[in-house]
């Protein structure tokens, strides 16, 4: 996928230098006695001066309205920077083919508000070309070329080569006001763009667990951004459906329910179901070669045997929707099963395209740079895993459509989606420059005996007693603080310190307290946020809304790497600016004796609710759902 900023300071730079070369043929065109023309052909020449002019206005506007016509959605500073510092750079370095752009926050306030450190990265890129220039006096050349914006207010150069950047504290007052006014909203996208994301995917005919429980939160959050940012998102649930286990499940049902066709077995607890299967099937060879006759049956779709699959395959939804609903987690299932008539016609291109090797029966294919071959054929003739998740990839490729796929599990299986998605490139199905495909890993659940929980080993701790069991110990330990009795139930929270989700519920709460106790009216507030300029005197007032307007920049981050947690942390440095300042610049100023409100500082109430909102907005991208009571 293309990058937005550079796709953006392309664009922004090719018109500007269209700019430039229309303004010199203009002035070129103004002085006819250098040219030696004759009357009709200076008559052609004031046409053409006079057509040049035209396109340059529309030029002209152009960048003007691309520049405005979003004034509505929360800005990217970071990503504006790089915009203004790009131009800067490829005007002061022309013949640089992709300089390197680097900007970022700067951490100590003393230098400054962002920084861009360019200047090291091209010393050392042009040195190679054989071009000797000290960072410093490149740091130099890229400030004169800087752009007249709206946004810095003036550099400093630093060390080596550093350029400390500092904002014009204006304009962030205005964005502030401007976020106020119209919400939270992220820039817009030039084109509707479709995301798949594959996530939780457990295992039917097992009960969820806590290794589930990651793939679940992280793969709901991705799907809450991207629908936030203005994607179209579809959310897959990729569960295991099919497969020999089933054969072993069915003749277990036939001979413990024998009328399963007539009356619906009550299998209550299917871990035991599928435990008991299992005992039968490692110990008894006749139930064995029965259940490996049911595998075959069921494959080949008659009716009996997919009423039973489907029979075992409901216990498991219903136990599944549970544990969904309890973490308000919308998803569509679509299994193994869902690829199954697909995969014939995968091989055969595959074959076709001479991509396929035998290897003791096996129909195995090696990808460009994978060290580990797919097998799409096993040597009885029965399909994969690797089967289903190629068949998997090109349907979200060719009928979803999808400009962006994102696989959700633990980093354990980065190995085989690599191979996947190799695989997938070398058939032809997608250009990675186009179509973008990622496995987002997270690190591997372990158990006590500090190996990875194995989903079909039987003895894995149930996703939903373990959802039960913390709630249980939250409000266990709530209680013994006494919390129960000044907090309604549903108020309750578990207010631990430190970098948690319950301190930021805490906090956000906090924040939402100061108007309710202040007495201050939510038509009040709305009047002061159209009326009352937001100023950013006090050094804490400024490094909190320095911090609120950040909010673009970390979901681009997110966009890029797909690390969730980097929204966690920034939500975790919003809530501890937010209490520097509080703790520093009053809100509300109260009669000591009395209690009484004497005073408020409508300006930094206006900065509590932008806090509040941008949280809000965090917390619902990450699935919680704070109570607020105003």
């Amino acid at each position: 996928m293309g990058d937005p900023v550079a796709n953006y300071t392309s664009r922004l730079q090719q018109q500007e230098g269209e700019i430039k070369l229309l303004q010199d043929e203009i002035e070129r065109l103004r002085d006819p006695q250098e040219l030696n023309f004759t009357s009709s052909q200076l008559d052609e020449l004031r046409e053409e001066n006079s057509r040049l002019k035209y396109r340059l206005n529309i030029l002209k506007r152009s960048l003007q309205e691309e520049m405005s016509q979003n004034d509505n959605e929360m800005l990217n500073i970071n990503q504006r920077l790089q915009q203004i510092f790009g131009e800067a750079i490829n005007t002061a370095y022309p013949g640089l083919e992709n300089p390197p752009l680097t900007v970022t926050p700067n951490q100590q306030a003393k230098f400054g508000d962002y920084q861009c450190n360019s200047a090291m990265a091209m010393a050392q890129v042009m040195k190679a070309k054989g071009q000797k220039i000290s960072p410093r006096e490149i740091a130099e050349k890229i400030v004169q070329n800087i752009p007249n914006n709206e946004l810095i207010e003036r550099t400093e150069i630093a060390g080596p080569g550093f350029i400390n950047v500092h904002l014009k504290r204006m304009f962030v007052s205005k964005l502030l006001s401007s976020l106020l006014v119209n919400g939270v909203k992220p820039p817009s996208l030039k084109k509707k763009k479709k995301v798949v994301v594959d996530f939780s995917s457990p295992n039917i005919a097992k009960e969820m667990h806590v290794g589930h429980l990651r793939s679940t939160i992280i793969g709901d959050s991705m799907c809450r951004l991207f629908e936030f940012l203005g994607y179209e998102v579809l959310r897959l649930n990729h569960v295991g459906d099919w497969g020999t286990q089933f054969g072993m499940l069915i003749a277990h049902l036939q001979d413990k329910f024998p009328n399963y066709l007539s009356v619906s077995p009550p299998i209550g607890d299917l871990q035991a179901f599928y435990k008991e299967s299992k005992k039968r099937f490692d110990e008894d060879e006749e139930f064995k070669r029965r259940a490996y006759q049911c595998v075959v049956k069921l494959q080949s779709k008659e009716p009996d045997f997919i009423k039973a699959w489907n029979l075992i395959c409901d216990v498991s939804r219903n136990e599944f929707q549970k544990v969904y609903n309890c973490l308000d987690i919308r998803i569509e299932e679509r299994g193994e099963s869902y690829y199954q008539d697909m995969m014939t016609a995968v091989i055969k291109e595959f074959e076709e395209k001479g991509l396929v090797q035998l290897d003791e029966g096996r129909k195995i294919v090696f990808a460009p740079g994978q060290s580990i071959p797919l097998t799409i054929v096993k040597s009885d003739g029965g399909y994969t895993y690797d089967t289903s998740d190629l068949a998997a990839i090109k349907n979200r490729i060719f009928d979803e459509k999808a400009d962006i796929i994102i696989y959700v599990t633990d980093s354990g299986q980065a190995v085989h989606f690599q191979v996947v998605f190799a695989a997938a490139q070398l058939i032809g199905w997608y250009d990675p420059k186009v179509i973008r495909v990622e496995h987002a890993g997270f690190g591997v659940v372990l158990g006590e005996d500090k190996k990875k929980f194995k989903t079909r080993s039987g003895d894995t701790v149930r996703l939903m007693d373990l959802l039960e069991e913390g709630l249980k110990r939250s409000m266990d330990k709530l209680k013994e603080k006494g919390r129960d009795k000044v907090l309604t139930p549903e108020d309750l929270m578990l207010d631990d310190r430190g970098n948690t989700a319950a301190y930021l519920l805490y906090a956000f709460t906090r924040i939402r307290s100061i108007a309710r106790l202040a007495n201050i009216q939510e038509a009040t507030l709305r009047t002061a946020v159209e009326t009352t300029e937001v100023l950013l005197d006090h050094e804490k007032e400024w490094k909190l809304g320095k911090c609120i307007l950040r909010f673009p920049e970390i979901l681009q981050k997110i966009t890029d790497d797909l690390l969730l947690h980097t929204l966690c942390d920034y939500l975790y440095e919003l809530a501890t600016t937010f209490t520097e300042f509080y703790d520093s610049c009053y809100c509300v100023e109260k009669d000591r004796q009395t209690g009484e409100v004497v005073k408020i500082n409508m300006c930094r109430m206006l900065l509590c609710e932008a806090t509040a909102a941008v949280m809000a907005k965090g917390f619902d991208i990450l699935g919680i759902n704070p109570v607020e009571r105003m």
